[in-house]
C-alpha cells in the first residue's frame, strides 16, 4: 500500500470514529438526563463514550494527516480473507440473532460461541473440530453465557430471553 493511500485510509478511519461518536451523542440527547443513583443520570455513560470516541477520531485524523500512525507494525496474516472461516463466525452471529427468542439467551449464545470458535480455529489453519470438539465448545459456551444471563436477569433485573419460565435457563 502506498503512503498516500495509507494516509487516506487512516484519515477515513478517524472520520468514521468521529462520525460514530457524533451519532452516539445525537442518540444520547434522547435519553433522560434525570439524575439517578449518586447524581448520575442514565445518559451519562452514552455521553462519556460519545465524547471519548470523538476525541479518538480527531486524534486518529491528526495522526494520519501529520505523517501517519506512528510505530504501527506491519500487517500480519494472510493476503486474502479466509471466507469459509468468516462464514462460520457470521453463521454464529446470525444463528444467535435468529434463535435467541426460541432457544433463550444461554443456548443461543453457546451456539454462537461454538460456531465462531470453529471459524476462528479454521482461520488459524487448524482443523475446525470434530463432534467431540463441537460439544466441548457448546459446553464452554454454556459455561460462559449462563453466568452472564444470571448476572443480568437476577442481579441487574434486566430481562433477557430465557428457555423456561423459571428465569434460570
Amino acid at each position: 500500500m502506498s503512503s498516500n493511500s495509507s494516509s487516506t485510509g487512516q484519515t477515513l478511519a478517524g472520520i468514521a470514529a468521529l462520525l460514530v461518536g457524533a451519532v452516539m451523542a445525537y442518540g444520547a440527547t434522547f435519553i433522560s438526563s434525570e439524575a439517578g443513583y449518586a447524581g448520575v443520570g442514565p445518559n451519562a455513560l452514552p455521553w462519556l463514550v460519545a465524547v471519548v470516541l470523538m476525541i479518538c477520531g480527531a486524534w486518529l485524523m491528526w495522526e494520519a494527516r501529520t505523517g501517519g500512525y506512528r510505530e504501527m507494525e506491519a500487517p500480519s496474516g494472510a493476503e486474502r480473507a479466509d471466507l469459509p472461516a468468516a462464514a462460520w463466525v457470521v453463521a454464529g452471529v446470525v444463528a444467535n440473532a435468529a434463535l435467541i427468542t426460541t432457544l433463550g439467551f444461554i443456548l443461543s449464545c453457546a451456539l454462537c460461541f461454538a460456531l465462531a470458535v470453529r471459524g476462528l480455529r479454521m482461520a488459524e489453519g487448524k482443523p475446525g473440530g470434530a463432534l467431540k470438539r463441537g460439544v466441548l465448545d457448546l459446553v464452554t459456551g454454556i459455561c460462559i453465557s449462563a453466568p452472564v444471563f444470571w448476572l443480568f436477569t437476577k442481579l441487574l433485573a434486566i430481562n433477557l430471553p430465557g428457555l423456561t419460565a423459571s428465569g434460570w435457563v
